[in-house]
């Protein structure tokens, strides 16, 4: 009998599958040896470290609280992460991290990610001129248009600083399901080095074929929200309140379910990062101890995901 021709989109997952092995089975040599995960960025290869932090709450002036985002960035690259995701519309966040690793002195050893948000040209770069000088940086490593606004008329004016070396990558982001179809469309017909999309255990729509789409493009992702994302975060956790972690998760090192819960996200094949909101160090050692260990197989991933839906019925 002849086998049953595969559609485009099942081409995709089968080749993401195989895949997920080699990536996962480097990973999990590396983890065995006590490395930090990491994931090549498509469009240069370099590798960054899997979990980074996200900034959205960290536009403060109390000296208790600035402090305290102090001590994340500190830490956070002696913890084996790297990557901080801020942008313009998290009100004094750029500010606030630039004068914090300046007097750090650690600029060196982030890599800092940040937006744009304008449908007109001349404004976004004005407004990227901006974010630099906020970042007290001559060099941001990814630029990325915010919520999609923008992104034909942005295009040029990134890939030209791209090419002055002034931004080291360049993409696009939304955390909306309902713009998932504008941002594949994007994929498809524009060079990009990032996605940014919503992706969690909660959440996997991205799964279907933002994730697939990205793998076959070469495109890297940083998957934001995942822990369920701000309006659901606090569901997300409910669901788990009180209740132990499976057996099974001794297998991967997980002691608490947001180790879980990022474990699934960055056992992914196509997820080269994802970037928890982190405000302070307890929660940033928690969140980067999912740095290392075993990383989630594809078998282990689907009993992941299966737990998730018991138990959030």
């Amino acid at each position: 009998m002849t086998p049953p021709r595969m559609n485009r989109r099942e081409t995709l997952l089968a080749a993401l599958t195989v895949g997920a092995g080699l990536a996962i089975a480097r990973s999990v040599r590396a983890a065995a040896a006590g490395a930090t995960v990491t994931k090549a960025i498509p469009s240069s290869g370099q590798r960054i470290p899997a979990i980074g932090i996200g900034t959205n709450y960290y536009s403060v002036t109390a000296a208790d609280d600035l402090a305290a985002r102090k001590a994340v960035l500190e830490k956070l690259p002696t913890l084996g992460g790297s990557v901080v995701d801020t942008a313009p519309l998290y009100g004094r966040a750029e500010a606030v991290i630039g004068a914090l690793v300046a007097d750090l002195h650690n600029r060196d050893r982030l890599f800092l990610a940040t937006k744009v948000m304008t449908p007109d040209a001349a404004a976004g770069e004005a407004s990227m001129e901006e974010s630099m000088r906020r970042l007290g940086t001559q060099h941001i490593d990814l630029m990325q248009v915010h919520n999609l606004i923008g992104v034909e008329a942005l295009l040029p004016v990134l890939q030209q600083w791209k090419k002055a070396g002034r931004i080291g990558y360049y993409g696009i982001t939304t955390s909306n399901p309902a713009e998932h179809g504008r941002m594949m469309d994007y994929m498809r017909r524009l060079p990009l080095d990032f996605i940014q999309v919503d992706y969690s255990l909660a959440n996997r729509g991205a799964d279907q074929e933002v994730l697939p789409l990205a793998a076959q493009k070469g495109i890297a992702v940083i998957a934001n929200s995942p822990f369920g994302g701000r309006r659901a975060a606090a569901g997300v956790f409910g669901q788990v309140a009180g209740k132990p972690l499976p057996d099974w998760a001794a297998d991967i090192q997980v002691t608490t379910w947001s180790q879980l819960f990022l474990k699934f996200v960055i056992s992914h094949p196509a997820v080269t990062c994802t970037v928890p909101g982190t405000t302070a160090v307890g929660h940033l050692d928690e969140n980067l101890a999912a740095l290392h260990g075993t990383v989630p197989d594809a078998a282990m991933r689907q009993k992941m995901a299966a737990l998730w839906d018991t138990l959030k019925t």
